[in-house]
């Protein structure tokens, strides 16, 4: 099998050599604090080794419990926030008819997100078009108390249970939650509801490839052996005794570290020409945002769907502020062939196209764009991906995840922990008069009252 291959020569020309060479040796030693588990956050390195210790039994166990889901529904609710959903989203997303919203196959049931936002409408909309649906749900949350998800999963419960009966919704609800604590675990316990466990030591963001991920995208139709054999193959092509130079990970984290320290580029901006990747690049920002952006240290992640977004932010990124470098997500080959029609009147002057693949004008976009944004002083890296299938993608999700921990460590941040995204809550829960939140909530009035 191939491998994704990585192309830095449109960024390392915008430093100097010695800059990179003196990263080589962090990078080494950031990729070692990993396997050694010596560096900060080490009690959340689960996710690591976690392609290569997946078993079939797993996977069989993960087969059975998709297939009574399969049978018996045909919509399945994905419950879950931030890394409990974007990942299996990312995949279903790229794996999916980009049309299947539309287009029901009969085979596989129809897979929805909610449990993500607190919006009304959403939450209405989405009862609403389950009222006459066979229905299941994926519960997914450690604690059982995250507020986004936890609402929500209290509406569906209750829905599904008046819908389908107390047994089948015990049958068709299943909860991936902690091994054995929080409301969640007590909830699947006094329900019955079939249950996985997110393991301790892999953080949300890292989870994809536990049954957070594995169990979702199954359901929806899609080979996971094949996306865990992908990310097993890339842990193998970015172990610790790689050398630097034929790691990719180690040589994307060493770039984009450069980038941002050396050559005053704050902002990365994940660019695919492929709209199935939407969702990746938004898996890809909780993991690099939410991993290295604290102690008022970290690069912003931003994302854009090219050609799309050349005609809404492209003048910004060729002639804006210069803090900014790409990376570009390439698919060598698509899935489909389509070729571009002669007309005979020709009006729209693009005859030169005809008998070419809309491939070859996408891959022209693509490299045109990444020439001129060079040339506007945007760095480029490129990752090139040989297929859009489960085994591909497999690897990026694991080339991301390594690289982003031997990253973090180059910073000097702890990468698996993110205690920013508590604020919010606290605040949140001292406004809603939440109980144990008294002193926060006189604190915020007092606040609130003083900005009048």
């Amino acid at each position: 099998m191939k491998s994704i291959s990585l192309d830095i020569t449109k960024a390392v020309s915008f430093l100097d050599e010695a800059t990179v060479k003196a990263y080589e040796p962090k990078a080494v030693a950031a990729r070692k604090a990993l396997e050694e588990g010596t560096c900060p956050g080490n009690d959340f390195l689960g996710w690591l080794h976690l392609p290569s210790s997946i078993t079939e039994e797993h996977l069989q166990h993960l087969q059975t419990v998709a297939d009574t889901l399969r049978e018996n529904c045909e919509v399945v609710v994905v419950a879950g926030i931030g890394g409990s959903y974007l990942g299996a989203r990312a995949v279903i997303e790229a794996m999916s008819n980009s049309f299947a919203w539309l287009v029901a196959d009969g085979k596989n049931p129809r897979i929805l997100f909610a449990g993500n936002n607190i919006g009304e409408d959403y939450l209405a909309e989405l009862t609403a078009y389950l009222k006459d649906k066979k229905f299941g749900v994926i519960n997914i949350s450690k604690s059982g108390t995250t507020t986004e998800t936890a609402l929500t999963f209290r509406l569906l419960k209750k829905q599904c249970e008046e819908q389908r009966g107390k047994e089948m919704a015990k049958k068709v609800i299943v909860a991936i939650t902690d091994a054995h604590k929080g409301a969640a675990r007590a909830a699947a316990t006094i329900e019955g509801y079939e249950t996985f466990v997110i393991p301790d030591n892999v953080g949300g963001r890292f989870s994809v490839l536990t049954p957070v991920g594995l169990l979702p995208i199954l359901v929806a139709g899609f080979n996971i052996a094949d996306l865990v054999k992908g990310a097993a193959d890339m842990e193998k092509a970015t172990a610790c005794d790689v050398p630097f130079e034929q790691n990719p990970a180690a040589v994307y984290a060493v770039v984009r570290n450069a980038l941002y320290a050396a050559a005053g580029k704050k902002i990365e901006i994940m660019v695919n020409f492929q709209p199935k990747l939407h969702f990746f690049s938004e898996w890809w920002k909780q993991l690099y945002g939410e991993s290295e952006g604290k102690e008022g240290k970290g690069i912003f992640p931003a994302s854009c769907d090219f050609t799309t977004d050349l005609h809404s932010m492209g003048q910004w990124i060729q002639e804006g502020e210069r803090t900014i470098f790409e990376t570009v997500l390439s698919i060598e080959e698509p899935n489909k062939t389509l070729l571009f029609p002669n007309d005979e009147e020709n009006l729209d002057g693009l005859n030169f196209l005809a008998g070419k693949r809309v491939d070859d004008v996408n891959k022209m976009a693509e490299l045109g764009t990444r020439l001129a944004h060079v040339d506007g002083g945007v760095p480029n890296i490129r990752v090139s991906v040989p297929a859009l299938n489960e085994y591909y993608i497999g690897q990026l999700i694991y080339f991301f995840e390594v690289a982003c921990g031997i990253s973090g460590n180059i910073l000097g941040v702890n990468a698996f922990n993110q205690p920013g995204v508590e604020a919010y809550k606290k605040n949140m829960f001292a406004l809603l008069n939440k109980p144990g939140y008294e002193a926060e909530s006189e604190a915020i009035k007092a606040r609130l009252a003083n900005e009048k």
